[in-house]
Parts: structure tokens; sequence; C-alpha cells
């Protein structure tokens, strides 16, 4: 008995010395601590976060780009692939000098690059077609790329309709078509009027004057004025078209990008120093052609359409737009086949 009121005693004699402690412990602390509430919002779910989960996402998976150029040799097409992604970039640029004649007809080349700025990995392809307007008979030159463009349509809808498919399909289909226009200063050829014609129905048409330093500004803005006009004259929807114009802000935007094309560009891969300053240009005997100054060429304005402002929305035309309409086309042919109603196998490249 007397060891257990010894044990009580000595509990209730701990508990009061800590009590002593605690109080003296409140005593010393600052009054701002002893009133100090942390401050919760009540009203915040953190929908927001949602943001950040897909920015963290979109880092880890990177991002794909794949442009085409099409146009005649010697119109800069490489020179100015170069340009835009400030890299060697181009088909062109691993080739020797012995591979660079122009073939007896056209080809489907392609190189693709891993790419990476400030932590953002993206794989880009640039697919070119030498040979194209090279002939002396260009009839049904387009032919082979539109079949490229929906071989690659196609190969994507056989990935998408297996049963086992892969987590991410790889995508090579063909996002932006970049169209060289030759700098004539008159008007569009009628291969020009008939290729973008065909191709602006199955991928992103975005025509350039090649080469504008070669016309006076009078003399383009004349050509860019008649281009514009022949477009509209021969129902040819470039990028961006304006029936995919989202909402109002979309079309403020756009309208002046419309009012724009084609863009007149001068690609160079050199650097000069004017100024005290280092940039990208072409130099004569009268000067320095700047690439990236909007005084001199607008390069820059396709380079923001391309790349900083409307590359989503670029792919997202030729996922939900461009692929969807063939994906409904050739999975109504299966299904006509499938009925007995037709007999032959349709070619991808039939539009």
């Amino acid at each position: 008995m007397s060891s257990g009121s010894e044990v009580i005693s000595s509990y209730s004699s701990s508990s009061s010395s800590s009590s002593i402690m605690a109080e003296s412990v409140i005593q010393e602390m600052p009054p701002a601590m002893c009133l100090e509430k942390p401050s919760v919002d009540f009203s915040y779910v953190g929908i927001d976060a949602i943001l950040e989960q897909m920015r963290r996402k979109a880092m880890k998976q990177g991002f794909e780009l794949n442009i085409m150029v099409v146009g005649q040799s010697g119109l800069g097409k490489s020179t100015l692939m170069n340009t835009l992604f400030k890299s060697k970039v181009s088909r062109k640029s691993f080739l020797g000098t012995a591979e660079e004649k122009i073939p007896k007809t056209i080809e489907i080349k392609s190189i693709s690059h891993d790419v990476e700025e400030k932590g953002v990995r993206m794989k880009l392809t640039v697919i070119d077609t030498p040979g194209f307007g090279d002939q002396i008979n260009n009839e049904n030159c387009w032919q082979p790329i539109m079949k490229f463009i929906n071989d690659q349509y196609e190969q994507y809808l056989q990935e998408e309709i297996n049963i086992d498919r892969k987590k991410r399909i790889p995508d090579s289909r063909v996002h932006c078509c970049i169209y060289f226009i030759p700098p004539t200063g008159h008007c569009l050829r009628p291969l020009d009027v008939e290729f973008m014609r065909r191709l602006s129905k199955v991928v992103n048409i975005v025509p350039v004057i090649a080469k504008a330093d070669t016309l006076t500004l009078e003399e383009r803005d004349f050509f860019k004025k008649k281009i514009r006009e022949e477009l509209r004259a021969n129902g040819i929807d470039v990028y961006p078209q304006k029936e995919f114009d989202e909402d109002a802000e979309d079309r403020t935007i756009n309208e002046k990008i419309r009012e724009m094309i084609p863009f007149a560009v001068v690609g160079s891969d050199q650097e000069y120093q004017v100024n005290g300053r280092r940039l990208l240009g072409r130099k004569t005997k009268w000067g320095t052609i700047e690439v990236e100054n909007i005084a001199h060429c607008e390069f820059a304005y396709l380079r923001d359409l391309l790349i900083r402002t409307h590359m989503q929305n670029i792919k997202d035309i030729t996922s939900s737009i461009h692929y969807e309409m063939y994906r409904v086309r050739r999975l109504n042919e299966n299904n006509t086949q499938a009925n007995g109603l037709g007999d032959h196998h349709p070619a991808s490249h039939e539009i």
C-alpha cells in the first residue's frame, strides 16, 4: 500500500511540475504567436491543379510534330527548316553533294530529330518531297504526296482499331504542309492551284512566298494580294481555316493571320554581326537582310504561327478534322465490303 501511495504522489508531483512548465512556456510566447491562426480558404476546391498535372504529364511524354515541305528545287526549303528550328534539321543537311541531283520522279523522304528546349522534349519529323514540280510534265505530281499523307492516316487507323493496341500510338500523321510558291510576282501557276486545291482537303496547308528578298515591297504586296484572290476564287481553304474558328477571340486572331497569308519569307542559317548584335541574315552588297526583322520579311510571323501560338491547334485539327474524315470514310468502306456491296479494295490515296 505504501508503495502504491508513493507512485501516486510521485505522478501527481510530476504532473504539477509539467503544468507549471507549460504555464511558463505560454507566458513566454509572444502575443502574436498565441493569437495567430492558419488562414484557410474554405471555398477552394483545387480544380485548377489539373493544369499542373497535365503539364507534368506532357513534359514526361514529350511532343510530336511532323512537318512536310513541298516546292520545286532551289526555293530554300531546307534552309527555311533549319532557320525555323535554329539547327540542322533538314534532310539536305545530312547529305553529300553527290546525292543532291534532281530525281526523275517524286520521292518522299523524312528525317526525325529529338529536339529539347528548357526541359521540353519534342520529336520533330521533317518530310521532304524532292522532285516535285521539277519535271517537264508535272501532271498528277501531287498524287504521291496525297498517297503518303493518307498512308500515314491508314497506319494510325490500323494501330487504333487493334484489339491489343499500344498505350500511346506513334503519330506519323502529317500535321502541316508548308507549300513554297516561287517569287514570280505575277500569279499562281496551275500546278500551285491544283496542288493546294486537292491537298487542302486532307492536310493543313501554309503557303509561303519563297526567297521574298527577290521582290520589292510593292511587288511583294501585289503578289500576296493576287494569291489571296486566287485562293478564294478556287475555293482553297488554307490554314487557319475559317470554319474551324472556335470562338470570337480565335476568329479575331486568325483573321489577322489570314490577311497576311501567304507569308513572304527569307531563310538563312548564317549569323552576322549588325550594330553589335548577332543575328540570322543574308548579306548583300546593299546591306544585311535580317531574317527575324518583320520590316525585312515575314519569317517571324510564320515561326510564331507554326511553333509559338498555333502548334497545338494545328495538331488538333489534323486529329479531329482531317484524320477523322479519313477514318469515317475508311470504316464506311469496310462496312460496305462486309455487307457484300463492294468487290474492290479502295486505294489509300483515293479521295
